[in-house]
C-alpha cells in the first residue's frame, strides 16, 4: 500500500480545503434556517408555483418550511455539485499524471505491476471520497443538533447515500478516462462533473427528456425526490454502479497495455 499512502500524502491538502469547503458551505445554509424558518412556508408556496424553474430543481415535491424540504434543496446541491466536481478532479489525473510530470519512468522501473498500480491508485481515489463524504455528514448533524432540530435520519442518511455513490460513480468514470490520456486534463473532469448535472436539469424540465435519467447519476441522487418518497431509486443507482464498474474495467485494461511516454 505504498502508492496509496504516497497519493493520499500528495492530495492531502487538496482534500481537507474541499471536505472544509463543502462542509462549512452545508452548515452556513443549516445554520440559516431558523432565521428563515417562518417565512419559508410563503416562500415555499412562491418556488412551487414557477412552473420549469421549480421543476428542474425538485422545489415543486418538497417544502422549503421543512428541514428535510430546505436540506433537500439548498444543502444537496451543495454536496452534490461539490462532491461531483471533488470525486472528478480526484479521477481524472490519478493515473495520466506519471506521464505528465514524468515520474512514470521512475514508476514502472520497480519491481509493480501495473495492475497493482491501478489497485492502489483506485484505492486512494475511493478513500477520498469516502473521507469527504464521512466528515461532510458528521458536520451537517451536528449542524443540525446545534440549531435545535431534530435530524430527520431516514431521509438524510438516503440522501448522503445517493450523493456518496454518485462521487464514486464518477470518480470511477473519471478514473477510467484517466488512462487513455496522457496530460491528465483538470477540465475534462470538471467538465463531465458540469455535463451530468445540467443532463439532469433537462431531464427534470421535459418528460421528454426523462431518459437522461438513465445517464446521469444525478437522476438517482435528486434531493427533492428522495425526501418527498423516502426512498432511492435502486435501479437507477445499480445502473450507475454498472457505469463505474466500466470505468475501472477500462482503466486496467487500457494502463496495461498503455505504451507509456
Amino acid at each position: 500500500m505504498t502508492l496509496t499512502r504516497h497519493e493520499l500524502r500528495q492530495s492531502k491538502n487538496s482534500l481537507m480545503i474541499w471536505t472544509v469547503s463543502i462542509g462549512c458551505l452545508m452548515a452556513v445554509c443549516i445554520f440559516l434556517f431558523p432565521e428563515i424558518k417562518s417565512e419559508m412556508s410563503a416562500i415555499s408556496a412562491m418556488f412551487a408555483s414557477m412552473g420549469s424553474f421549480s421543476a428542474a430543481f425538485g422545489m415543486d415535491k418538497v417544502s422549503f418550511g421543512t428541514l428535510p424540504g430546505f436540506y433537500a434543496i439548498e444543502c444537496g446541491n451543495i454536496l452534490g455539485l461539490g462532491g461531483s466536481l471533488f470525486a472528478s478532479l480526484c479521477g481524472i489525473s490519478i493515473l495520466a499524471k506519471e506521464e505528465k510530470e514524468h515520474t512514470a519512468e521512475f514508476l514502472l522501473t520497480h519491481p509493480v505491476s501495473r495492475g497493482r498500480i491501478v489497485t492502489e491508485k483506485l484505492i486512494a481515489v475511493l478513500l477520498q471520497i469516502t473521507f469527504l463524504n464521512i466528515i461532510v455528514l458528521l458536520l451537517s448533524f451536528g449542524s443540525i443538533t446545534a440549531i435545535g432540530e431534530k435530524i430527520p435520519l431516514p431521509e438524510l442518511l438516503l440522501l448522503h447515500l445517493a450523493y456518496f455513490l454518485l462521487d464514486l460513480e464518477i470518480g470511477a468514470i473519471c478514473f477510467g478516462i484517466s488512462a487513455f490520456i496522457r496530460r491528465g486534463s483538470l477540465g475534462i473532469g470538471l467538465g463531465i462533473a458540469a455535463v451530468l448535472y445540467f443532463l439532469n436539469l433537462i431531464a427534470n424540465l421535459s418528460e421528454h427528456a426523462e431518459f437522461l435519467k438513465f445517464i446521469t447519476p444525478f437522476g438517482y441522487s435528486d434531493g427533492a425526490s428522495i425526501v418527498a418518497n423516502v426512498r432511492l431509486d435502486a435501479s437507477l443507482a445499480a445502473l450507475g454502479m454498472v457505469y463505474g464498474a466500466v470505468g475501472i474495467c477500462a482503466a486496467y485494461i487500457r494502463y496495461g497495455r498503455k505504451d507509456i511516454a
